[in-house]
C-alpha cells in the first residue's frame, strides 16, 4: 500500500525527512549560521506545480535538483561563490505520496552534493498544490554583481548558450516544433538534461573573479537568465539605466541549434537557462572570454533611455510577447 502524507502526519513526517540534515538540525524553530564576518547573500525562490513543473515531464528527484539549482543560480549571478545552507518550505496535498516527497528530497541532496549546501531547516503545510519554497544563503566573494553596475562601452557577456530547457520541455511534452525540423540526437539529449537537471555557472564566477585585470576595480554588472536572456539584459538596462546592443550573428545557441527566427525567440525568450549575463569592462570580458570556451560575447551597453536594439539599430519589440509571465493564465 502506498503511503500518504495524510497517514502519517507532520510530525512523522518531519521525523523521515530528517535523514537529509545534520544531526538535531531541526529540533529547534530556528537554525544557527556562523558567518565568519563575511557578508552574506539570501535568496528565496518558488518552485510550484502546473506552473515550473509538472509530473508529466519531470521526476520528484529532478524537481528537487532544480529548486536547488535556482536558488543557487540567483546566489552565484550575485557573487557568491561559496553555498551555505537551505531552508525549505514545503507544500502538498494531504494524499501525497510519501514516496514523492523523499524523491524530492534525495534530489534536492543530489544538487547539494554538487553545488554545496546543506539544509539546516523550513516547514511545511497542507495545500492545494505542491509547492517547494526555498531560502538559500552563501558567503559573498570580492565581486558584488548588482544589475545597476552596468556602464556605455562594457560588453554583453554570457556564461553558455540559451533555449536548451525551453526546447527540453516541448520535447518532454511532445509539443509540435516549430517548422517541424529534424533534431540531432545529441541536442535532443542536451535540452532535456538542461530542462530536468540543469547545471549552474560556478566555474564561470570562479573564472570571472581569478581572471580580473589588475588595472580595474571590482565594478560589473550581472544577473542570471532563469527568466530569460531578454529578460535579464532588459534588468540590467533598466536598473544601470542604458541601452543595450545585440548582435544577430552572435546569439548564445547551441552549435546544432537550427536556423529560423522562431528558434531565435527560444533562444532570447526560452527561461529556465541559468547563465551568468554580465556587463563587463572590454578589457575584462575578452580575458574572459579566453579562459572558458562557453563564455560568448554578444552585444555591448551604451547611453540612452533602457531598450534592447539589434545591431543594425533594429529595436527588439517582436520577441516582448514571446517572454515568461509568471502570472500568465
Amino acid at each position: 500500500m502506498n503511503t500518504t502524507i495524510a497517514d502519517i502526519g507532520e510530525k512523522e513526517l518531519l521525523n523521515r525527512l530528517k535523514k537529509f540534515m545534520r544531526n538535531g538540525q531541526i529540533n529547534d524553530d530556528t537554525a544557527e549560521i556562523t558567518s565568519f564576518n563575511k557578508k552574506l547573500l539570501i535568496n528565496t525562490d518558488l518552485v510550484i506545480e502546473n506552473i515550473h513543473f509538472s509530473e508529466v515531464t519531470t521526476s520528484p528527484e529532478d524537481i528537487g535538483w532544480k529548486a536547488i539549482a535556482s536558488n543557487v543560480s540567483d546566489l552565484i549571478c550575485s557573487g557568491s561563490e561559496k553555498i551555505i545552507s537551505f531552508s525549505v518550505g514545503l507544500v502538498v496535498p494531504p494524499n501525497t505520496n510519501l514516496q514523492w516527497v523523499e524523491g524530492l528530497y534525495t534530489g534536492m541532496k543530489a544538487a547539494m552534493n554538487e553545488f554545496g549546501g546543506e539544509i539546516i531547516g523550513g516547514d511545511c503545510s497542507s495545500g492545494t498544490n505542491k509547492m517547494v519554497s526555498i531560502t538559500a544563503i552563501g558567503e559573498l566573494s570580492s565581486l558584488r554583481l548588482h544589475r545597476g553596475n552596468a556602464l556605455p562601452g562594457d560588453y554583453i557577456v554570457t556564461s553558455g548558450q540559451h533555449g536548451l530547457s525551453r526546447l527540453g520541455l516541448a520535447l518532454l511534452t511532445s509539443e509540435q516544433l516549430p517548422n517541424e525540423v529534424k533534431l540531432s540526437q545529441s541536442l535532443t539529449k542536451r535540452a532535456i538534461k538542461a530542462h530536468q537537471r540543469p547545471s549552474v555557472p560556478q566555474e564561470a564566477l570562479k573564472t570571472l573573479i581569478k581572471c580580473k585585470p589588475k588595472s580595474l576595480p571590482w565594478r560589473a554588472a550581472g544577473t542570471d537568465s532563469s527568466d530569460g536572456l531578454l529578460a535579464a539584459i532588459e534588468g540590467i538596462c533598466t536598473s544601470s539605466e542604458c541601452q543595450a546592443v545585440l548582435s544577430q550573428s552572435s546569439l548564445p545557441k547551441d552549435p546544432d541549434w537550427p536556423k529560423n527566427k522562431i528558434w531565435d525567440e527560444w533562444c532570447l525568450n526560452g527561461g529556465e537557462d541559468y547563465e551568468l549575463v554580465l556587463s563587463l569592462p572590454k578589457d575584462w570580458a575578452n580575458i574572459f572570454k579566453s579562459k572558458l570556451n562557453s563564455i560568448q560575447i554578444i552585444g555591448h551597453i551604451k547611453k540612452g533611455k533602457p531598450n534592447i536594439f539589434w545591431d543594425n539599430f533594429e529595436e527588439i519589440e517582436n520577441y516582448n510577447s514571446k517572454r515568461f509571465n509568471h502570472f500568465q493564465s
